[in-house]
């Protein structure tokens, strides 16, 4: 927003605004909101704008084709500008009236959400994934903003029912835990199975973790230092098992003069 204000300060409103008639007088804002508060901090009057006679359908999908252009989205606003214009195009194939090329669902015998994806250049099940996210409690979605929580992860735990993902983030604060992937799909499985409560929510979620706590990562950059340049993967691990039985071996050495 401030560099948007630097530059209209500098160059003046570059792009107009969308906006709609709806009625003698008034006139609504299909996209161009930004713009629009930028020259209102700035205390500039008048803009350009291109006025488009839109029924309601026509000015969702204005709008979220604009909006969705923006170079920095939070997950959750591509998710609900794509459930918007997904229901939009829908709603719009059921009508009789419209000759709009957006309903070109029905010559081309496509899904509406092929339509969308087409547009996007993402693919169907992307699509599928945004959406799965407006079934998120507000605080897990956040946290999907805030990626304090993989977009993987959050779509799996959308499947939860929404009492299911209250207890969720009970436990995740309680406990201090992020679930992993492995847990969400433990989750969503227990859910669909009518089994996901408050007693299996806290095994998953610690059981898993302590399991984990066990883990040991060794990169592959931070141990090249040590070997030389030819040795392989395997070659690394075959000389680290071995300093590791030789520490075994001298561990039990110890042990047995003490």
């Amino acid at each position: 927003m401030e560099k948007l204000v630097q530059s209209i300060a500098e160059k003046g409103v570059v792009v107009p605004i969308i906006a709609r008639s709806i009625d003698d007088e008034y006139y609504e804002i299909i996209s161009g909101h930004r713009r629009r508060y930028a020259c209102m901090k700035l205390g500039i009057d008048t803009m350009p704008v291109i006025i488009r006679k839109l029924n309601d359908d026509e000015a969702v999908i204005a709008m979220v084709d604009s909006n969705i252009q923006r170079e920095h989205i939070l997950p959750s606003e591509r998710g609900f500008s794509y459930k918007m214009k997904l229901e939009a195009i829908k709603h719009q194939g059921q009508r009789k009236d419209l000759t709009c090329s957006q309903v070109g669902n029905k010559l081309n015998n496509q899904k509406s959400i092929e339509i969308i994806a087409e547009q996007n250049d993402v693919s169907k099940n992307q699509i599928h994934r945004y959406i799965r996210l407006t079934k998120l409690i507000p605080e897990l979605l956040q946290m999907v903003d805030d990626n304090k929580l993989k977009f993987n992860i959050g779509v799996e735990l959308s499947y939860l029912e929404p009492e299911e993902q209250i207890n969720l983030h009970k436990f995740m604060g309680k406990l201090n835990v992020i679930p992993s992937l492995e847990q969400s799909s433990k989750l969503k499985k227990y859910s669909q199975d009518k089994k996901l409560n408050d007693g299996v929510i806290e095994v998953i979620l610690t059981q898993e973790t302590e399991k984990n706590s066990n883990n040991i990562t060794l990169k592959k950059k931070d141990l090249k230092q040590y070997f030389p340049k030819f040795y392989s993967k395997k070659d690394m691990e075959n000389v680290i098992f071995e300093l590791l039985k030789q520490w075994q071996q001298q561990q039990s050495v110890t042990e047995k003069e003490e």
